[in-house]
């Protein structure tokens, strides 16, 4: 009842989003608790989420906050951990608890902004100017900036090792599998994840994303009118994934596999690239995904674009201080210390153009990639119906469904109502 609910909640808050002009003048001021110490200075206390691998970073950005507003209050931040892909459902449960300042993928923005606990930035302009286009759009609703971009890597692309793989191989799916049953190697990606499943779907034409609800999707993966069909893609899915070469793993799963040197080639994302250039050496390379075959087209293999952004609790007791305090996360020195700290992607501009970030393999593959991207704005519905429907590839297609009734079936679940 408690989940049913909030989906209403969510809903009625989207229509209102969705209803704005994105040059509405937007409300960005909460409660403030002005304590203030023996002398007269404000003392203000700040409670920041961040998974524990960007502790020591985030503390040496926060003493540097400090120091540069010396006088101006008397501060107590603290850290807590929290991972990035909980960030919605924690903070949705108890918001009035959750922490001032966080970071949140872009996927998580609609819904945390619709249901009013995203505190729509004060100084868009000059936040928009310094980071890419891609990074703002993805950190935007109408118009209107709910948080602050951050990173812009969070997508996929494909890793592959130079010792057996040269640059005309990773050009096509079908040669890099040919090239890998001739050495008895494999190809990893994980295919049963809605996520990288997409990369077969995104440029064929056929359409998927979220309704104006916010909440369910629209998907013409089984179209019949379509140029290329879904019964098309859904057959050449089959194929590939019957190659003794392609190997279906978790991306988790991923770094064993490359240090047994079975793997020499694989669709995942810069949170492997450590694992990925110890186990290839010299040899390591990274590039755009390749093309694959499909009803008689070479076709560019898609992928969801992601970013990352801190975002500012609506209802934090210190609002002023939280922005001021997200934005310094997310300033050029920040996001370049980040990547030289953590080799992660800048979304500013400044920073992301700088000579250290160019020489970045995985940085670079992910830039290359994005041209073939699209934001993940997809419901919920989406994920579960893709696990369920590349299993079902995966073991052969027991069921000897047609191609066009598994495409059929895929569609109608990632278009349910929230309710059934």
């Amino acid at each position: 009842m408690k989940k049913t609910l909030l989906t209403c909640l969510i809903c009625a808050s989207l229509l209102s989003l969705c209803s704005c002009s994105g040059n509405s003048p937007v409300q960005t001021a909460g409660s403030s608790s002005e304590a203030q110490n023996d002398n007269g200075i404000e003392q203000v206390t700040l409670k920041v989420w961040a998974e524990e691998a960007a502790f020591d970073t985030m503390n040496e950005m926060i003493e540097s906050f400090k120091e540069a507003h010396r006088g101006e209050a008397e501060f107590n931040i603290t850290i807590e951990q929290n991972l990035d892909s909980k960030t919605k459902d924690v903070i949705l449960g108890d918001v009035h608890n959750g922490a001032d300042v966080f970071p949140l993928p872009d996927d998580q923005l609609s819904a945390m902004a619709a249901a009013g606990v995203l505190s729509a930035i004060p100084n868009q302009e000059e936040v928009s100017a310094a980071n890419t286009a891609e990074s703002v759009a993805a950190a935007s609703i109408n118009g209107v900036m709910y948080a602050y971009p951050m990173t812009a890597d969070n997508g996929y692309f494909l890793y592959y090792n130079k010792k057996f793989l040269n640059e005309s191989d990773v050009s096509s799916l079908e040669r890099i599998l040919e090239v890998c049953e001739e050495k008895n190697k494999e190809f990893s990606m994980e295919f049963n994840s809605g996520w990288y499943m997409y990369s077969f779907f995104g440029n064929t034409g056929l359409e998927l994303g979220l309704n104006d609800d916010g909440v369910t999707n629209y998907c013409t993966w089984n179209s019949t009118d379509n140029s290329i069909k879904g019964a098309d893609v859904v057959n050449r899915m089959m194929e590939l994934t019957s190659s003794p070469a392609f190997v279906n793993r978790a991306d988790g799963d991923l770094p064993a596999a490359l240090a047994s040197g079975k793997v020499i080639a694989a669709i995942s994302g810069v949170w492997n690239s450590t694992d990925v250039e110890k186990a290839f050496g010299s040899d390591y390379g990274a590039c755009k995904l390749p093309t694959y075959q499909v009803a008689g087209k070479q076709v560019q293999m898609a992928s969801f674009t992601g970013f990352k952004m801190m975002g500012v609790n609506y209802y934090s007791e210190h609002l002023e201080w939280a922005h001021k305090l997200a934005d310094w996360f997310t300033n050029e020195q920040n996001q370049t210390l980040s990547f030289e700290k953590r080799n992660i992607g800048p979304a500013n501009k400044n920073a992301a153009a700088s000579d250290a970030v160019s020489k970045v393999a995985a940085i670079q593959a992910v830039i290359a990639q994005s041209e073939y991207g699209k934001l993940q704005r997809v419901g919920n519905k989406f994920w579960t119906p893709c696990v369920e429907f590349a299993d079902n590839i995966l073991a052969g297609n027991p069921s000897h469904l047609s191609a066009q009734k598994m495409a059929d079936n895929l569609v109608k679940e990632i278009t349910a109502s929230v309710i059934d």
